[in-house]
């Protein structure tokens, strides 16, 4: 497997918002919109219509997993009351996934590579 497609290396690409392929150029160009091309290396990010749905899978699950351990945590540990717990945990569910869209999107992005890698395109 070549060195740039191995798993570690591209979590920490995704994490830092970069392009999975060459890790210098980055994903968004604002907070939600992401740039079509890799402005770097010219690899395209989205490979076909309906790609990035796969990053809310990521988002929800991220989402969920969090608030599933945290919640019985702090409740059963008694570190929280319940109803401003279940506040607080609603509260999250709401905002953790808007916050956390470019980063699903981006660990999205470096699953696929990772699994289909891709080239940056050569010279013409």
């Amino acid at each position: 497997m070549n060195s740039k497609n191995q798993f570690w290396p591209l979590v920490q690409r995704s994490l830092q918002l970069r392009c999975p392929v060459c890790g210098k150029g980055r994903l968004f160009r604002g907070w939600f919109k992401m740039h079509e091309v890799c402005t770097a290396c010219g690899v395209a990010f989205e490979r076909e219509a309906g790609f990035y749905l796969g990053s809310i899978y990521v988002n929800y699950g991220v989402t969920a997993l969090v608030v599933a351990i945290g919640y019985p945590l702090l409740l059963f540990n008694q570190v929280v009351q319940e109803q401003p717990l279940l506040l607080l945990a609603v509260t999250f569910s709401i905002l953790f996934p808007i916050w956390f869209f470019r980063y699903a999107r981006a660990l999205w992005i470096g699953f696929d590579q990772w699994c289909d890698p891709r080239n940056a395109p050569g010279p013409e």
